[in-house]
């Protein structure tokens, strides 16, 4: 059969219906324990001598479906699930530093994401650059003899900036450097960093994974070599491990994938473009209006823009910010991304509040910043619940 498709992919893939009595749905593994037909099987498989399961901590046969499927789309050899996107970020983060190492990271990363490197810093020594990666001078002069990991967003959260991703991991590679890129905004439906050269992909699976707002969850993928060794040792000793019910959740919420970010994707274009015209409007941040600097880019390495726009209000400040928001009827107020429900939240006192107002201004996040999470709503009725808000300022 010729290459399936990701549209298809994210429907039909490897072997999801063997052994399941050729159910179109796959079965839920909801169990700790595993049992051995003799003491001799539990020998072996304890011993990494015979396939099969132990201890739903170690695998489960629920959860490897997803972790397949995720690899699937990803285009990577294995994926390795985790019980949150943070349990898989600090987890490969761990993996690749020791004492003293150093970490280069875009000039942006997600407010938690953060507050792990500083911790990494103030426990372990573990230091880290903030880098404009774009800039091939300032990115090689970044680079130390002890630099162990560049980890980089593609888009950044919340300005939507952008990461020549062939780039990067072409000096990456002369250095002998991984390059890890959290894909959470994109989803492999828009954009596969393992294609243009990059080690390993995170993700938050709460997010467009999922699509529906109801699991907490996070997984990576990479090489058969790199995710076995993960597993045996951040996974199984520190335990964040995705439970069977969350991957079942995972596996129905893929099959939609597509689908889900075809529509976020042309609602957050179409309000993108409207709010540029509004003349309450001061800045839209969205990867393809034609005025983006990086709109090129995206063109080159994302198959839409996402499904996130960010914008500031003209004579706004954080107070009539957040009166902006409190006037949406329609859009909730919360953070989180890739649910069916229009979100909005305001990443200088949520997302991003760890991080201090002197980094915050430096990642170009300002106090009248706000995120839109385009849900698949009506565009026409989002589009009318900001006009109204917009229209209440004075």
């Amino acid at each position: 059969m010729t290459k399936k498709e990701i549209e298809t992919l994210v429907i039909h893939n490897s072997n999801e219906q063997k052994e399941f009595i050729q159910s179109l749905t796959p079965p839920l593994y909801q169990t700790s324990t595993f049992y051995f037909d003799n003491a001799q099987q539990g020998e072996h498989r304890f011993a990494g001598n015979e396939a099969g399961f132990i201890y739903s901590r170690l695998s489960n046969p629920t959860v490897e479906l997803f972790e397949e499927k995720m690899a699937v789309l990803e285009g990577g050899e294995k994926g390795l699930a985790f019980s949150s996107g943070m349990g898989a970020v600090s987890a490969v983060l761990f993996s690749l530093v020791n004492q003293k190492d150093h970490i280069i990271c875009s000039r942006g990363v997600y407010g938690c994401t953060f507050g792990f490197l500083q911790l990494l810093d103030e426990k372990f020594g573990i230091s880290h650059s903030f880098c404009d990666l774009n800039n091939q001078s300032a990115f090689e002069k970044a680079i130390k003899g002890n630099t162990k990991v560049i980890y980089m967003e593609s888009p950044i959260n919340p300005t939507m900036e952008l990461i020549d991703l062939e780039m990067v991991t072409s000096i990456a590679k002369r250095n002998k450097i991984p390059v890890v890129v959290d894909n959470t905004f994109s989803s492999p439906y828009l954009q596969k960093p393992l294609d243009h050269g990059c080690n390993i992909v995170v993700h938050s699976a709460t997010k467009y994974i999922c699509g529906h707002g109801d699991v907490i969850g996070g997984v990576v993928v990479g090489t058969e070599e790199y995710i076995k060794q993960l597993s045996k040792t951040m996974r199984k000793d520190i335990g964040a491990v995705m439970s069977p019910f969350d991957s079942w959740l995972l596996l129905r919420g893929i099959k939609t994938l597509a689908v889900r970010m075809d529509r976020h994707c042309e609602n957050a274009e179409y309000i993108a473009h409207s709010l540029v015209e509004h003349a309450r409007i001061e800045k839209v941040y969205y990867p393809t209006l034609p005025d983006f600097e990086q709109a090129s880019l995206a063109r080159k390495q994302m198959k839409k823009g996402g499904g996130l726009i960010s914008f500031t209000i003209k004579g706004a400040n954080k107070a009539k910010t957040q009166q902006f928001m409190n006037q949406l009827k329609l859009i909730k107020i919360a953070v989180s991304l890739g649910d069916p429900e229009t979100l909005i939240q305001h990443p200088a006192s949520m997302t991003h509040s760890v991080v201090s107002e002197k980094e915050r201004l430096k990642m170009g996040i300002t106090d009248t910043m706000v995120r839109l999470s385009v849900g698949l709503e009506n565009r026409e009725d989002i589009l009318e619940d900001i006009y109204q808000a917009l229209n209440q300022q004075v």
